[in-house]
């Protein structure tokens, strides 16, 4: 599913992201990626989706050599994965359905795909009832439930959440880990960029800790292990 094998990151300025990381996520797992702010994980992430290159090694993903794609096959790779940030990144002025909707236009899907997917996902999250609604009129926690909806609709084989409880309290925190874990029991591979602490000791999923750059820890029930 994804593999990093001796993978490292150096940046114009000189400063190393990462040094000479490798590990493997099997298909259907859910894991957490934790450490100290600079750690390193942004741009773990950020190889993932192709957003930056590997200075070295080798990222893939789905059998798919990314550091080695073409500009006009990056679409293709980004098909295969759905994403959700911090920040929630919805269009204001676009409704619930139009964002999700939107999300399945531009990879080429057809009217009748989006009409049937888009309540779909929709109902999946819990926001039928929401679908012509604007982000501003929505919650926190609505609005991320928007996103993993957006993340979800075209059928991403996984899952990239980079802090996606940062902006939330801790009640809506813990909704939508647990939607995530049930997308995750539905057969989507997870990887969770986060500081939640509380959530990932509550978890017992997977953990890789970055510090510096470097892998510390890849635990099968892992904890979060830091005190920022």
């Amino acid at each position: 599913m994804i593999i990093l094998s001796n993978v490292s990151k150096v940046y114009e300025n000189g400063s190393t992201a990462l040094n000479n990381i490798s590990f493997f996520v099997e298909r259907g797992e859910f894991v957490f990626v934790v450490g100290p702010s600079g750690s390193g994980k942004s741009t773990l992430i950020k190889l993932l989706m192709h957003e930056e290159v590997a200075t070295s090694g080798e990222v893939i993903v789905n059998n798919i050599s990314v550091n080695s794609l073409k500009r006009s096959e990056i679409p293709y790779l980004r098909r295969e994965m759905g994403v959700v940030f911090q920040d929630f990144r919805l269009l204001p002025k676009k409704t619930v359905y139009e964002n999700v909707s939107f999300a399945m236009e531009i990879v080429g899907a057809s009217p009748r795909e989006i009409r049937r997917q888009v309540p779909n996902v929709l109902s999946m999250v819990g926001l039928s009832h929401k679908a012509k609604v604007y982000p501003n009129q929505l919650s926190g926690g609505e609005q991320q439930r928007v996103a993993l909806a957006r993340a979800l609709a075209n059928n991403p084989a996984f899952l990239i959440a980079d802090e996606p409880t940062g902006n939330l309290n801790p009640k809506t925190a813990y909704e939508i880990v647990e939607l995530l874990e049930e997308i995750n029991r539905r057969g989507t591979t997870i990887i969770m960029a986060t500081h939640a602490k509380d959530i990932v000791d509550s978890m017992k999923k997977r953990v890789i800790a970055i510090e510096d750059g470097v892998i510390v820890r890849d635990e099968v029930r892992g904890v979060y292990g830091y005190e920022d």
